[in-house]
């Protein structure tokens, strides 16, 4: 198995990648983006179609595409985290126009593709959601689509499919039904990032690599040494916010972890499904996705990890204990793959804030505007990020502007919570694991007692409650 440098779509566009500049003198700018992944490439994107004009540079500590926009699970999918909870209690047409904002991503991400000549491997397949392994998948998944239309979603957005219509696409070992939304492309995102990055160059935008924020504040950061005055400073790093302190202390970096299978041949392909760009996932409290990459393979991502204070994961050469979880947990869905060598292993560190859930900020007082706490719903969120951050910056009253999602008139700090100080995090963390995991392994097994699965059910269901995006988030 190869440990990529960075991941393997990054491994696959090595040819693409250009050595762009470090800073090495003053710079004095409109905007400055703290970070060259989807979010700060994004918000450059929009500004600069809105004001060409503006001074825009873009500084990346590393390599474009470093960060998750270069590692993540390909899903570009139409909603954010905590979604339904931060748009609760709003009129129904209001609701409406903004669940077409976020489902719309997928279209509106393509329209760039075009407008930009930007190849990355973009299907709109939709997603589905299978319940399989154990029967109390089917029972989660019936609950989730009951709350789904309760909340204002119709059968065009959220169908559910029995056995026989989930095998048409699908064809999982132990399925018990499944459910299917249109709102989700696949892409290979490492060609998606760096084509942003030329395209902005294009435009006339400087991005900087291996040029690391040593300071920044209002009004301007520091940059290898060298002074950058800017009326906008805009972080957008996610899940290196540690690295742009004080950020860290509000927005922690927790891993994630994929493998890749070889190339699959057609008839492999015939025995799994997936023909038609869908991504996949299982319907359990542990992440557990897959979908069909570009050149025939089967990516398969699951679980996640979190570092005793909030410390970032560079090394991704994955232990064996972390390659066999997953490959374990690939062979009970699809126990044809047993011969099938992993090819790749890699993760990525993302963010997530105390309420759960993204934010988009501007401060217009202070010139400082940022976004992030994605969760691992990044991709489209970045992009509705970027989006709305521009509007933001460029004061334009739009949807994107006045969503529930979007803090106007406050600081970072007085709009974000900080999270609790160590070891409550890491005890934190390790308990919801122990009690997910715990879940997993009773419902998995078919000799467990009804009592062992109604007492592993209830567990994970209240640590469930406990960290939803709508707990303690007002």
């Amino acid at each position: 198995m190869r440990s990529p440098a960075v991941s393997l779509w990054m491994d696959q566009v090595q040819h693409l990648n250009t050595v762009r500049p470090s800073v090495t003198q003053p710079l004095d700018l409109d905007v400055a983006i703290i970070g060259a992944g989807f979010t700060g490439l994004w918000t450059a994107w929009y500004l600069k179609q809105q004001a060409p004009r503006l001074r825009i540079a873009v500084f990346e500590a590393r390599g474009v595409g470093h960060g998750a926009s270069g590692r993540n699970g390909g899903w570009l999918l139409g909603r954010i985290l905590g979604m339904e909870q931060m748009l609760h209690g709003l009129p129904m047409d209001e609701k409406r126009a903004l669940l077409n904002v976020v489902q719309s991503i997928p279209d509106c991400v393509e329209q760039v593709l075009l407008q930009e000549d930007i190849d990355c491997g973009y299907r709109k397949g939709g997603v589905l959601t299978c319940a399989a392994r154990y029967p109390e998948q089917l029972r989660w998944l019936h609950e989730e689509l009951k709350a789904l239309y309760a909340f204002g979603y119709s059968e065009e957005d959220y169908r559910q499919l029995t056995v026989d219509e989930l095998s048409t696409r699908l064809h999982v070992a132990n399925a018990y039904g499944g459910m299917f939304t249109p709102h989700c492309a696949t892409i290979q995102p490492a060609r998606l990032v760096l084509g942003l990055a030329a395209s902005l160059e294009r435009r006339g935008v400087a991005i900087y690599e291996n040029s690391p924020v040593e300071h920044w504040s209002a009004g301007g950061m520091r940059v290898a040494g060298h002074p950058v005055t800017s009326r906008w400073v805009v972080p957008c790093v996610e899940g290196y916010a540690a690295e742009c302190p004080p950020l860290g202390r509000y927005q922690l970096a927790v891993q994630s972890l994929q493998i890749a299978t070889a190339p699959l041949s057609d008839a492999q392909w015939d025995e799994i499904g997936l023909h038609h760009g869908e991504a996949a996932h299982e319907c359990s409290h542990q992440v557990t996705y897959f979908h069909r990459s570009r050149d025939n393979r089967l990516v398969f991502g699951a679980r996640g990890s979190y570092r005793f204070g909030g410390r970032l994961r560079e090394d991704f050469q994955l232990s064996d204990g972390e390659l066999g979880l997953r490959r374990n947990l690939m062979l009970e869905l699809f126990p044809q793959l047993a011969e099938v060598p992993v090819d790749y292993g890699w993760g990525g560190n993302l963010g997530m804030t105390r309420h759960f859930r993204p934010y988009m900020l501007c401060d217009e007082r202070h010139g400082l505007a940022c976004a992030g706490g994605y969760g691992g719903e990044g991709v489209a969120a970045a992009y509705l990020a970027g989006r709305t951050l521009a509007d933001l910056i460029l004061e334009r009253d739009t949807l994107y502007a006045r969503a529930p999602w979007v803090v106007r008139g406050r600081s970072l700090f007085q709009a974000l919570r900080r999270w609790e100080p160590e070891p409550c995090r890491w005890l934190g963390y390790s308990a919801v694991s122990a009690v997910y995991s715990h879940e997993d392994a009773v419902l998995n097994n078919p000799h467990s007692a009804p009592w062992r699965r109604s007492l592993a059910r209830a567990l994970a269901s209240g640590v469930s409650h406990l960290v939803s995006p709508d707990f303690k988030a007002g």
